[in-house]
């Protein structure tokens, strides 16, 4: 099996729904709730299609294509507030991961699957000048019933 459908094929475990709890440091002692759905687009398992929504104002529903392109896994996100960004990304058995360096704000994501496919531990961190590092984003999923 080619590297790259490899990996395509480890981020399966992702599809189905999911509720989400998030804390982000921006927003001290709020607990942000929503949900998200990880599908792959019609006609085969080439493209994963993320949907999250969030119960904060503050923070952006997205939608993110996961898939091969230019031969390797990249990840095109689109948010509500307009935001367009492009990711690497990577996958293995329970985990996978994405990140962008750019000169402005670098970001680097982990996502654990744990309790036999049923909960996702995410972590992620953002650097403004590529040398310091800060907590961002941090996800719990777990599977929706």
């Amino acid at each position: 099996m080619d590297p790259l459908d490899a990996q395509l094929e480890h981020l399966s475990v992702l599809t189905g729904a999911w509720a989400s709890e998030a804390r982000h440091p921006m927003l001290p002692g709020d607990v942000i709730r929503g949900r998200a759905t990880f599908e792959w687009l019609d006609g085969g398992r080439r493209f994963l299609v993320w949907r999250a929504h969030h119960e904060h104002p503050d923070v952006p529903d997205g939608i993110s294509v996961i898939g091969v392109t230019e031969d390797e896994l990249r990840m095109h996100y689109f948010g509500s507030r307009g935001v367009h960004r492009l990711y690497s990304v990577s996958a293995g058995p329970g985990t996978w991961r994405f990140w962008r360096n750019a000169p402005d704000l670098s970001q680097r994501f982990v996502g654990t699957v744990t309790d036999g496919g049923e909960t996702m531990v995410c972590r992620g961190e953002m650097s403004r000048d590529g040398d310091e590092w800060e907590e961002d984003l941090e996800l719990t999923y777990r599977r929706a019933t």
